[in-house]
Formats: C-alpha cells, structure tokens, sequence
C-alpha cells in the first residue's frame, strides 16, 4: 500500500473509531484496502459494510458485516433496492473521479446520511500531479482541480449544512460532516482576480524594471 494512501485510510480510521453500531457505505473497492480498514472498525464497533463496485470484488472478503454491491454506484434504482431503508454514519466516495459523478453521486446519497454522518472524498489535490511535479500528469492535475473546484462551489451554498476539511498530502482528502437535512445547488464562484479592475492594479503595482 502506497504510503499516502496508508496515512489517508489512517486519518478516516482515526475520525470513525469511536462510533458505535457504525454503518458505513462506500463507493468503490478497488483493491479492498479501504474495505478492509472499514470492516476492522465494523467489527470492533458491532457494525455494518455495504459496498458497491462496477467490477466483481466480491472476493475481497468473506466478512458477514460486509455487503457487496455489484453495480455502478449511480444505478440508484438497483442500488437502492438494497439501501431503501438504511442510514448511514459513513460515506466515502472512492469510485468514479469525475467532477460531475462526485457531485451526483454525493447529492443522491445524502439523503441516506445520519446527522452528523461523515462523507470522505478522495482524490481532490492536484498539486503533485502539476507540470514538473512528483507525479506529473496533465489529466490527473485537471480533474482533481476540477473535483476540488465543484466541492468549494457545493460548500460554498451550504455553509449551514456541511461542513468541509482538506487533507493536502498526496492526491487529498476532503472531509464533510452533515448538520443539515438538506442540500442546496451548488453555488458558482466569482473569481475576481481576474477582473479589469484587479488587473489594473496589478499592472500599476508591479514593480517596475530599472533603467
């Protein structure tokens, strides 16, 4: 397991400890790294794991707190079939990382959401991927700015009801905590760096080269 990866399952494994009778769903198993730390819990904490992955990672575990789900995570009709009754303390967003999936997927779901329940996102930082950087990748840079962009613009209208952290090490993680019932659209916002009037005064602030 790659060292960030590692210190970002730590920093959820350290936020979700204590819940009692915890029930968690996660979007995307992947490799089970992040599955696995949540069945630790589960079973530490007499909880449950749903899980849903576009691929069969059924064999990832044999655990009887662990349900898999195999679907896309936004075949809410099919995936519902299972959750319709459920709520959560846990989600966590690993699956699709495209701003407009995160988004939607991040709406629907937060419905099934206790309050107070916790929502972790990962892979919104783009500052290794930038040109020259450790990991260099122009398509990487561009969706991960994008999905931190489409978080700040969700934040942004619903200050009342989420709150939001940012862990900056490797590929990021975002932390949200749900203390309102409902969300509202997301909320545009207006760079004004770049106005007329900033570059102006960028211009006439300048220093100026010497002669």
């Amino acid at each position: 397991m790659k060292y960030f990866e590692k210190e970002k399952l730590e920093i959820i494994k350290n936020k979700i400890s204590d819940i009692k009778n915890i029930n968690v769903l996660e979007l995307g198993v992947q490799n089970g790294n992040s599955t696995n730390m949540f069945l630790e819990i589960c079973n530490q904490n007499d909880g449950y794991l749903t899980s849903i992955d576009i691929k069969d990672c059924s064999s990832v575990s044999t655990d009887k707190r662990w349900k898999f789900i195999l679907s896309s995570d936004d075949n809410f009709e099919l995936v519902e079939k299972f959750i319709a009754n459920k709520q959560f303390d846990v989600l966590f967003i690993d699956s699709y990382h495209e701003p407009n999936h995160v988004k939607k997927v991040f709406f629907h779901y937060f419905k099934f959401l206790k309050k107070d329940a916790l929502i972790f996102i990962d892979d919104v930082m783009w500052l290794p991927y930038i040109k020259n950087g450790v990991k260099d990748n122009d398509f990487i840079e561009r969706i991960n700015r994008l999905t931190f962009d489409k978080l700040l613009e969700i934040f942004n209208n619903n200050v009342e009801n989420l709150t939001l952290d940012i862990n900056f090490s490797g590929s990021g993680l975002a932390t949200l905590k749900k203390i309102g019932e409902k969300l509202n659209k997301e909320k545009k916002i207006k760079n004004r760096l770049f106005s007329i009037k900033n570059l102006i005064k960028k211009y006439i602030y300048s220093p100026q080269p010497k002669n």
